[in-house]
């Protein structure tokens, strides 16, 4: 099943027990250009390692190939 970036953060949130004005603020922003982003889902990986760490959780973006190789 694909889940879409937004969905992933949302769940994410859900699972941290913090809303999103509050990920918004840990973040430095406002809950009100935050929600703006999120409408738009274009987050640099940079980001979502921000955002990981807002949340306390671990960002992990690759791919893994068969033989174990990780890019």
């Amino acid at each position: 099943m694909y889940l879409d970036i937004k969905k992933k953060i949302k769940m994410a949130l859900t699972f941290a027990d913090m809303s999103e004005a509050e990920l918004a603020r840990r973040l430095g922003s406002t809950p009100q250009a935050f929600n703006k982003r999120m409408r738009t889902c274009k987050f640099t990986s940079g980001e979502m390692e921000e955002i990981s760490s807002a949340i306390g959780a671990e960002f992990i973006c690759a791919f893994r190939f068969p033989d174990g190789t990780e890019i």
